[in-house]
């Protein structure tokens, strides 16, 4: 993976982790660097998830992969809060 590859990567998980902390309701008592780290793993699963629905690469916007990948980071979120919340 080249330089480009992996700042893309950061951008989009940063995008993907901030639109999945807005999806739940309330505030989230998780920091910047988790809530980038579910989002950049968000953005890789879902990515994965929706090439083996067969849904990753349509004409235009990919709105369902962006669907499941703010899914994926909003139960990411969730369950970082909740395990951080338990120490």
């Amino acid at each position: 993976m080249e330089i480009s590859g992996i700042i893309a990567a950061i951008v989009i998980g940063i995008v993907i982790g901030v639109l999945g902390r807005l999806a739940l309701p309330g505030r989230q008592h998780i920091g910047v660097l988790w809530t980038i780290a579910v989002g950049i793993l968000a953005a890789l699963v879902g990515t994965a998830v929706a090439g083996a629905l067969d849904v990753a690469d349509t004409k235009g916007i990919d709105w369902i992969e962006l669907a499941i990948q703010i899914g994926l980071a909003a139960v990411g979120v969730a369950a970082v809060e909740r395990l951080k919340g338990r120490r």
